[in-house]
């Protein structure tokens, strides 16, 4: 296994994360369709995971009406102090409208939630899992300290914020002398790279790592979807998810990253995986598997040996194009000076 440390902290997490939000009964909560590991069967992921060297688990309040949570403590038991748990608030459980969100009151009770849920005395991060556009950003950065300052959280962080929002939440809560954040848990894939442009130049000069989820865009990227086989084996592109993907180039990828597995005697999966890897912003990576052989699959993007020419490749035909104003700056970047650093 691979490690790094998150953020600019001295915490270090593994570079695969295992993500929960296939733990449960599928009854209730968010994306229920994916819910389908028993409590058995998630005992078995976590210990496997463990033994593999992933000491990141990645989990949310809304996963599965809370069952995630709940499975995930249970599987970790004795070796939860083994453990780096990353849960999230922010979407509704209930139609309470005081339910969900993040105003001060729906972080503090869900945060209480989930260590009861989770069965720990501390989350190690805990992360806003989306926007609210109605409660201050004021309001949620002071929350958030807030735990910290209660001991019941670690560090904290944001999932799916856009850069304008995460850069002022920093703005504050450096000025403020408040919990910073830490990490950003965020969609990047080869065929989602969005956040290269904005997000994650201010994550690296802000010193905040990246959890990347859905790593494989849903499945998609796996192999086992083609242009004349939409629905694969039944798996969840089939049954819910719906990211806004270009499916044309979904499929151009998942040709080379084919021939690129048929060569080095590995997967598609592994290939995309291993490309995420190479990228210097990656702190870790959510794995969301439904079976052992999923598990076992992605562990082997670890120690995927992807050419520069590899890489390259999956580079060009993915890279996203100039947006202004990122092509105006890098056009007129002062030469004198820039030679004058370089000689």
């Amino acid at each position: 296994m691979q490690y790094a440390r998150l953020g600019d902290t001295g915490l270090v997490v593994s570079r695969l994360s295992l993500g929960t939000m296939t733990f449960g009964s599928g009854k209730a909560g968010k994306y229920t369709a994916l819910s389908t590991i028993d409590q058995k069967q998630a005992n078995e992921l976590v210990a496997r995971a463990l033994d593999a060297g992933i000491n990141s688990f990645n989990s949310a309040a809304t996963y599965s009406g809370g069952e995630s949570e709940e499975y995930l403590g249970r599987a970790l038991g004795s070796r939860r102090a083994d453990a780096v748990i990353t849960t999230k608030v922010g979407f509704r459980s209930n139609d309470a409208v005081t339910d969900g969100g993040l105003s001060h009151r729906s972080i503090m009770k869900t945060a209480d939630d989930c260590l009861k849920r989770l069965g720990t005395d501390w989350i190690d991060v805990f992360s806003v899992h989306r926007v609210d556009e109605y409660t201050p950003i004021e309001e949620v950065v002071e929350g958030l300290d807030r735990l910290v300052q209660q001991g019941k959280v670690r560090y904290v962080g944001y999932a799916n914020w856009p850069a304008w929002m995460v850069g002022k939440a920093v703005g504050l809560q450096q000025g403020r002398n408040l919990a910073r954040f830490r990490v950003g848990e965020m969609l990047y894939t080869l065929i989602s790279r969005d956040i290269e442009q904005t997000v994650v130049p201010l994550m690296k000069e802000s010193g905040i790592g990246l959890f990347v989820w859905s790593p494989l865009a849903g499945g998609l990227l796996s192999g086992k979807y083609t242009n004349e086989n939409r629905e694969g084996d039944g798996g969840r592109m089939s049954r819910t998810y719906g990211l806004p993907f270009d499916w044309d180039l979904a499929f151009k990828v998942v040709e080379i990253t084919g021939e690129i597995a048929s060569r080095l005697g590995a997967t598609p999966a592994q290939v995309a995986l291993a490309w995420l890897l190479s990228r210097s912003a990656v702190t870790s990576i959510l794995i969301g598997v439904s079976s052992a052989t999923q598990l076992e699959d992605n562990l082997g993007a670890v120690s995927l040996p992807l050419t520069e020419g590899d890489l390259g490749r999956l580079d060009d035909v993915t890279k996203l194009p100039p947006r202004y104003p990122e092509w105006f700056v890098d056009r007129n970047s002062d030469p004198v000076v820039r030679n004058a650093l370089a000689g």
